[in-house]
């Protein structure tokens, strides 16, 4: 997908408050990002602190990427207890209970992602776990006005009822239901709205399609959709009880590799990461920060949808989890910049962090960043309290909900704004060439 050139700060935030709703929109969320810029030939001014200082920092920025994938580790795992005893024993209370854990066990995933731009080994394995959206057909039965990604070979496959699938003239055997089956079908035909694997898959077979729209309520599947025998709605529930065991398992075993990345003295994505150039990670994290503010979360989860007032791009569908996993996404960017991290468990993981350096560098740039910050927090948690009022994301997109849209737009700004700082935060240390993954959407 095109990316557009990073205008400025105040280009982008003046553009923001311009800019209407378009039709030139992406058919399909990008899944990969860009690497950080090359560090400039040129020495930068100020340069970056002491090389002991920004060691520090680095490490334990490795610190919180184990802590956070190990909680998100630690999720998947009570995820995977109450799908059993779904399973065990399908009532519409063990599906409530399965659906909980789905999204408790959001919440410290949505924390990670700012671990993805920058470092590879992190954006090359997500999309196995977290890709979306989704053209839920090729998974199961849909109903209703089902509009699927165009040019879709896969759009309709429906894996569940179908024990061979046929892409073009490929016949591809799925009599068996595994995690590797289900791994290789990810991109079925080069569409990634081919999505079999991760937490929307999951989601997706937990709550069923979302037929909602505009209005208010998430996905209703029943829970004899996954009953044995003649109790057995929607059809293939044995099939579907195969593949929702297969996904969860694949999840658990993908965020278990990901935790092994980031163990100390191993040979790791840390061990590389900790034996380049200090800088190297600096830029690294600020890369992080800046591009997931605003071409990920800012653009293709948030702009995305309210230029179309689409509930199609909204980021977690079925289930109405959108304003949470917005939140968590701004408070792993919080996360990174203060160096601490809210384990599940109640601990603190905190430690040297970039705003100790950019304190001692420019004490202005880190004041600013700083309230940036928590403007954002303030303008992602109102989305929160909306949801909880009643209005979720989905009804604040809606094309006649102007003060809804409001809400949306205030938080894009806040980002947007916030993205600027955590550019200027890194000139301060002379990383001034930092150049973070922005969206196709002028804001």
């Amino acid at each position: 997908m095109k990316r557009m050139p990073l205008a400025s700060a105040s280009l982008l935030a003046i553009a923001i408050s311009l800019a209407g709703c378009g039709d030139d929109r992406p058919t399909e969320p990008t899944q990969t990002a860009a690497q950080p810029a090359a560090a400039s030939t040129t020495p930068a001014q100020p340069a970056v602190a002491d090389e002991s200082a920004t060691k520090a920092v680095v490490a334990h920025y490795a610190d919180m990427a184990l802590a956070v994938f190990s909680d998100a580790h630690g999720g998947a795992l009570e995820l995977q207890k109450a799908i059993e005893a779904l399973l065990a024993e399908p009532t519409e209370q063990t599906l409530a209970a399965a659906r909980e854990a789905w999204i408790k066990a959001r919440v410290p995933y949505m924390q990670s992602e700012v671990f993805r731009f920058g470092n590879p080994v992190v954006d090359e394995w997500e999309g196995q776990v977290n890709a979306w959206p989704l053209d839920e057909g090729l998974i199961d039965y849909v109903e209703g006005d089902y509009q699927h990604a165009l040019g879709n070979p896969g759009a309709t496959a429906n894996i569940i009822a179908n024990s061979e699938i046929r892409v073009g003239e490929d016949l591809i055997d799925a009599s068996q239901i595994t995690p590797e089956l289900l791994a290789s079908l990810n991109e079925l035909g080069g569409s990634e709205a081919n999505v079999a694997s991760g937490y929307h898959a999951i989601e997706f077979l937990l709550w069923g399609q979302d037929l909602n729209g505009t209005e208010a309520g998430a996905g209703a599947r029943p829970a004899s959709d996954f009953s044995v025998g003649e109790g057995c709605t929607g059809g293939n529930c044995e099939r579907r009880r195969a593949f929702l065991e297969a996904a969860t398992r694949l999840l658990v075993s993908d965020l278990e590799e990901m935790v092994a990345q980031w163990q100390p003295e191993q040979e790791n994505y840390r061990a590389s990461l900790l034996a380049e150039p200090a800088e190297n990670g600096l830029r690294k994290m600020f890369f992080g920060m800046g591009s997931l503010s605003l071409g990920e979360l800012a653009g293709e989860r948030m702009k995305v949808a309210l230029e179309a007032n689409s509930t199609e791009d909204e980021h977690d569908c079925f289930s109405d989890n959108t304003h949470n996993s917005h939140f968590y996404n701004g408070k792993g960017i919080r996360n990174v910049y203060l160096g601490e991290y809210l384990r599940r468990d109640g601990s603190l993981v905190k430690g040297p962090s970039l705003a100790d350096l950019v304190t001692k560098a420019d004490a202005k740039a880190d004041q600013t960043l700083r309230s940036d910050l928590e403007q954002s927090e303030a303008r992602l948690q109102a989305l929160v309290d909306s949801a909880a009022a009643g209005q979720h994301f989905d009804q604040l997109i809606a094309a006649d909900n102007e003060q809804g849209q409001q809400l949306v737009r205030d938080a894009i700004a806040a980002l947007v704004q916030q993205t600027g700082s955590i550019e200027k935060a890194a000139a301060a240390l002379g990383l001034s060439d930092l150049n973070p993954e922005t969206a196709d959407h002028e804001f």
